[in-house]
C-alpha cells in the first residue's frame, strides 16, 4: 500500500483499525458491552444478543480480547466476565461516527408508522448502521483508495492505481473501485478521459476517518478536527437513495425483523442507551 506518498502517515493504522472491527458482530459486541455499567458474564451477553449462537459469539469475544478491546476476567473457573478495556472505550467515538454515516446515507426500507399511518424510513439500531457502514468501507483497498481520492480531488483510474495500489497490477483496482462506485461514494465522469472523485457521501466519511485516526494514533479526539486529509469542513449529507453493497452482501443471511417504535425519533449520535432503536429479536439486516 503506497501510504507513504500521501500527506498523512496514519493511513496504515486506520486501515488496520478498520480491519480489526470489520468482522461481523464485532460492533454489536462492543456496543453491547459499552451500554452496560460494568463487565458482563457470557450468559448476560447472550441475553443482549440472543440471535448469536455460541459458535458466533465465542470467536468474536476471543478476537476482540486478542485485539485488546475487550478484557476477559476469570473470577473463578466458572465465573468469567467480559468488559471493555480503556482502548475499547476510546473506540466509541469512531463507532458513533460509523453509525451516524450509516443512518444518513445507507438505504432504508419504508415501514408504516402506526401513529401517523405514513410510510417512513425504518429505524436501524446504531450497531447495525455501524456494521453496514463497515461493509461499505471496510473491504480491502477501500480506505487507501478513498484516502487518495480525498487528497487528489479528481483523478484518472491509471493515476489512482499508480498512487494508491503501486504494489499491485493495474487491473487490481477495478474490483474495489467498482464496488465503491456502486455504493455511491465514488463517482466517475466520462468526458475526454474517465475521471474519478468522491461523491458527497464519500466526502461525508470525514468524521469516521478523523475519529479512527485519533484513536489509532492515540491522540485526543478534538485534535482530529485538524487532520491533514480529512480535517476540512464536513459536506452536508446527501439524500438517502440508491442501492448499497452491504445490502447485497447480506442478502443470503437470515433477516430478523425489528419491531418499530410507536413514535419515530431520528438518531443523530449513538449513546449507550440507544444501542437498540426498539425492542429487538435480532439485527435488521
Amino acid at each position: 500500500m503506497a501510504a507513504a506518498r500521501l500527506p498523512s502517515n496514519d493511513l496504515p493504522r486506520v486501515a488496520e483499525a478498520l480491519e480489526m472491527i470489520a468482522p461481523r458482530w464485532s460492533v454489536w459486541v462492543l456496543m453491547t458491552l459499552a451500554s452496560q455499567p460494568g463487565p458482563l458474564r457470557y450468559t448476560k451477553i447472550k441475553e443482549h444478543l440472543p440471535w448469536l449462537g455460541d459458535g458466533q459469539l465465542h470467536p468474536r469475544l476471543r478476537a476482540l480480547s486478542d485485539a485488546g478491546l475487550v478484557e476477559r476476567t476469570a473470577q473463578t473457573r466458572l465465573h468469567v466476565t467480559y468488559g471493555l478495556t480503556a482502548r475499547g472505550r476510546e473506540l466509541m467515538p469512531s463507532l458513533t461516527a460509523l453509525a451516524g454515516w450509516g443512518d444518513a446515507h445507507l438505504e432504508k426500507n419504508l415501514v408504516l408508522n402506526r401513529v401517523t399511518g405514513k410510510a417512513e424510513p425504518e429505524r436501524i439500531p446504531a450497531a447495525q448502521n455501524a456494521e453496514d457502514t463497515l461493509a461499505v468501507i471496510g473491504h480491502r483497498h477501500a480506505t487507501v483508495l478513498l484516502w487518495t481520492l480525498k487528497v487528489r480531488g479528481t483523478t484518472t483510474m491509471a493515476a489512482l492505481s499508480a498512487e494508491a495500489m503501486a504494489d499491485h497490477s493495474p487491473s487490481a483496482i477495478y474490483s474495489p473501485i467498482r464496488r465503491l462506485i456502486d455504493d455511491g461514494i465514488v463517482s466517475v465522469s466520462r468526458d475526454d478521459v474517465a475521471s474519478l472523485q468522491l461523491t458527497a457521501p464519500g466526502q461525508a466519511l470525514a468524521p469516521i476517518y478523523r475519529a479512527l485516526s485519533a484513536w489509532a494514533t492515540a491522540r485526543p479526539v478534538p485534535d482530529a478536527e485538524t487532520h491533514p486529509v480529512w480535517g476540512a469542513p464536513r459536506i452536508p449529507a446527501a439524500a438517502r437513495s440508491g442501492q448499497w453493497a452491504a445490502h447485497q452482501a447480506r442478502k443470503s443471511s437470515q433477516a430478523v425483523a425489528v419491531r418499530q417504535p410507536l413514535a419515530p425519533a431520528p438518531v443523530t449520535a449513538w449513546r449507550p442507551g440507544e444501542l437498540f432503536s426498539a425492542a429487538t429479536s435480532g439485527p435488521s439486516r
